[in-house]
């Protein structure tokens, strides 16, 4: 199979006209990022993704990675890609330049992210854990833990991993048994164990820092009682040079499934008498800190299903113009390419489509980061928007990314099946992102308890204000047709699901944990069908001043098959959320 090639014409034209209606190049503060840089970075981009990451993708699933006494080795070819990776700076991309990054715009680095995600999702699994991680020493405004670690995180000279889940505890954050005993020199010593822990320890970098979930002897019980703390693989002096090892070793690492170049490792740390660490921080607010790593990782795992459905839809678009098989419907024409048969476009057009939403939706979200910098005024209602479509994003656009992978399999037939295609890897790399990060049912219930109840529907109806503007902008178009009564019907479907939420309120927390994950699919539905009729939209007007009227086209007829072949699962859904509880409590499980 052909190597990832990124769709740049589709970034391009999201990121210009879609990510914001007025184009980032009209904002004063991004002036400075028009198409000719943009086009460059993502350019450069697209070779590193397609040259380098993508031909160690399915090497790299084969190899994995080798575990010998506490030492964890990756495939062949992952150190001088990471090295490039790092002297590119594409590690820092949308980090501060004073700490080594680039400092560029997140609707950007959102795009090349992307890339790094169909080319290779295993290689690239730490990018987001740096970012997280040096976003929360930003947050705590430790100036020694920043001058000590930031630069070298932000350069890749030193690596990060996310400590969190210990074995018995899983998703429980506050019940985890880490201890950290404070010193008198300051530090503290950690003692525990952790499980799942992404690239916990590797060859790739000098050092790697673990950021450590633990409680204090006298803290609070319960999530209220956890902080968090720095522990370097190698203890750090205050020069910020590597020392001794810390008392941090890897027990073993998981026989996956899938993302096998990703050592995902077993921790434990204070075997021989206790890991030194360093608080971040104040004490007992280890959650609020580690949660903005988490939502970042939880952003990062939504462009995962994203960057799944490209290289599915990749792969099945050139297997489907070179294998032949059955008649032409239409012409009665035997022995034709697949990619006319009725039923292969139809998958085809579906996973375009998804993708096109989905990718549609990260750049909003990339978007309203960036402008919550810039717009003061809006600043509250961008960080609203961007914490209501967080877990959104995160669960719908992973589910959807296996179904897509499912469908990949299906366009190939039996040789899908086969694992020399590479595409049985789409399905099994695929498969844990709707698990870590907060499963499917977590989001769900954050979703409808934190992000709407929370706020008494502030920020979701916001939300159904640009939804209406936009449908309002789409359906005085010459090109809506039939499915202008499918779209009034999704948004009068939202309100009344919204009201129905408000409505239970406390009282009604059971009928809502069994609909919760039903509302978040219908959230995700009618988001990625405003994100196409903002693509249809823009695409329509952008016929009056470009020559590629074929592309425009295609877009706006993508568009209209989302209307018709997605959108209305919103009004089954629906059905589902008020009705959810049914059957569930009357049901016994055996035991």
């Amino acid at each position: 199979m052909a190597n990832y090639s990124a769709p740049l014409k589709d970034m391009s034209f999201l990121l210009k006209h879609v990510a914001d209606s007025r184009g980032f190049d009209q904002i004063e503060h991004f002036a400075d990022y028009d198409d000719g840089l943009v086009s460059a970075v993502l350019g450069e981009a697209s070779k590193f993704a397609g040259q380098v990451l993508s031909p160690l993708n399915q090497s790299g699933d084969v190899e994995g990675c080798h575990f010998n006494d506490g030492a964890v080795t990756t495939p062949q070819g992952w150190i001088d890609a990471y090295q490039q990776f790092c002297d590119n700076g594409w590690l820092g991309l949308a980090l501060p330049e004073e700490y080594g990054g680039q400092s560029l715009p997140r609707f950007i680095a959102a795009a090349v992210h992307e890339m790094w995600l169909s080319a290779n999702l295993s290689f690239v699994m730490f990018q987001a854990l740096t970012q997280g991680a040096a976003e929360i020493l930003l947050t705590a405004r430790d100036e020694r833990l920043k001058q000590r670690y930031l630069e070298k995180l932000v350069t890749g000279e030193w690596a990060t991993c996310m400590s969190l889940t210990e074995p018995g505890a899983g998703s429980d954050l506050g019940n985890i048994r880490t201890r950290a005993v404070p010193q008198e020199n300051g530090t503290y010593l950690i003692s525990g164990q952790k499980i799942y822990i992404t690239y916990g320890e590797h060859d790739l970098s000098e050092n790697i820092v673990h950021l450590v979930l633990a409680k204090t002897p006298d803290s609070p019980p319960g999530a209220k009682g956890v902080s968090l703390f720095i522990v370097p693989k190698y203890k750090v002096d205050e020069s910020g040079q590597c020392g001794e090892l810390n008392d941090v070793r890897c027990v073993s690492i998981e026989h996956k499934t899938g993302l096998h170049g990703s050592p995902t490792c077993s921790i434990s740390y204070g075997d021989e008498g206790g890991a030194t660490g360093e608080l971040v921080g104040e004490e007992n607010r280890g959650l609020e800190y580690m949660f903005i790593l988490m939502n970042e990782a939880r952003l990062s795992t939504g462009q995962q299903g994203v960057a799944i459905g490209e290289m599915g839809y990749q792969r099945a678009l050139e297997y489907s113009l070179e294998r032949t098989q059955g008649r032409d419907a239409l012409t009665g024409e035997t022995n034709v390419l697949i990619a006319r048969h009725p039923d292969v476009k139809r998958m085809l057009m579906g996973l375009r489509a998804q993708v096109t939403a989905l990718r549609a939706l990260s750049y909003q979200i990339a978007s309203r980061l960036d402008l919550a910098e810039v717009e003061s005024q809006d600043r509250a209602a961008h960080l609203r928007f961007v914490a209501l479509m967080t877990p959104i994003f995160k669960a719908f656009s992973t589910e959807s990314g296996n179904l897509m992978a499912g469908t990949t399999i299906q366009i190939f037939g039996g040789m899908g099946f086969v694992e020399e295609t590479g595409v049985a890897q789409l399905m099994r790399d695929i498969r844990v992102t709707t698990i870590y990060e907060g499963t499917t049912g977590i989001q769900a219930n954050d979703l409808v308890f934190r992000k709407i109840q929370g706020d008494q529907g502030e920020a979701l109806k916001e939300l159904m204000t640009d939804i209406e503007t936009d449908f309002a902008k789409y359906i005085a178009l010459d090109i809506a047709g039939c499915e202008k009564e499918m779209l009034a019907q999704m948004i009068e479907v939202l309100n009344e699901s919204v009201d129905y939420i408000l409505q239970q309120g406390k009282a009604g927390r059971e009928s809502l944990l069994c609909g919760a994950v039903n509302f978040l699919e219908l959230m995700g539905v009618a988001c990625c069908s405003w994100m196409m009729m903002r693509v249809a939209v823009a695409a329509y007007e952008q016929k009056a001043h470009s020559s590629d009227t074929a592309y425009l086209n295609n877009l706006i007829a993508l568009s209209r098959f989302y209307f018709a072949h997605f959108t209305p699962k919103v009004l089954a859904l629906h059905k589902t959320v008020i009705t959810a509880e049914a059957g569930i409590q009357d049901y016994q499980i055996e035991e």
